[in-house]
């Protein structure tokens, strides 16, 4: 059985995660990234490296799970962003 804490972290972790997929997926359906800011999107991809190696460190499967997920899904937005400012010119 789980312990307790382990169980709050995971759930918190989902939702900390989980917030980033209704914007993926608009960006994945619409192709359209104008309204995301690339400073935003590096900041928080720093942030989440961050947190994974933390959570590598400590042995934390809670954080390591939730920010190797948030890290798929800020990728995925920032790479289409990046893509998106060298086709248009716009930022």
């Amino acid at each position: 059985m789980l312990d307790p804490v382990v169980i709050l972290g995971l759930v918190a972790g989902c939702c900390s995660t989980f917030a980033l997929a209704p914007q993926a997926m608009r960006v994945w359906r619409t192709q359209q990234v104008e309204q995301l800011s690339v400073g935003m999107l590096w900041l928080m991809i720093s942030g989440c490296i961050l947190w994974l190696a933390y959570g590598i460190i400590r042995m934390d499967v809670s954080i390591i799970w939730a920010n190797g997920v948030a890290f798929l899904f800020i990728t995925y937005m920032l790479t289409k962003k990046v893509r998106d400012i060298r086709a248009t010119g716009r930022r």
